[in-house]
């Protein structure tokens, strides 16, 4: 199964974790979407600034801190993933708690080790 993932705090900034990970996402030939501050581009994947219906994504991998995760925690909700995580800093028990009401896998881990260990 893909596991379509939706990037959230992406940056064209290459210096950025979330920006090495959409250009690690796509390398894994992972099906990847993007949400951002800015509108802009990284390895092909169109980042949005609006909270667009996505459909059947997998995974929303976040790159937000915590004090900036509650505006979204209803849109994320809203798409149902399998899994969210939380890469480092962006830890949130709060969240973790509603993620899992609904069912959804919370992953306290680091995008970048899971693809580069193949446990993505």
């Amino acid at each position: 199964m893909e596991k379509k993932t939706l990037v959230l705090g992406a940056t064209t900034n290459p210096g950025r974790y979330a920006h090495i990970a959409i250009n690690r996402l796509v390398r894994a030939q992972v099906p990847t979407v993007a949400l951002g501050l800015r509108k802009g581009e990284v390895a092909g994947v169109n980042i949005e600034t609006e909270k667009l219906p996505f459909e059947d994504i997998h995974t929303v991998t976040l790159y937000l801190g915590p004090a900036r995760q509650e505006e979204y925690y209803d849109y994320i909700l809203s798409l149902n993933p399998e899994r969210v995580i939380f890469n480092p800093g962006t830890e949130n028990p709060e969240f973790y708690k509603l993620l899992r009401e609904r069912g959804i896998e919370v992953d306290i881990a680091c995008t970048l080790i899971l693809l580069s260990t193949q446990q993505y």
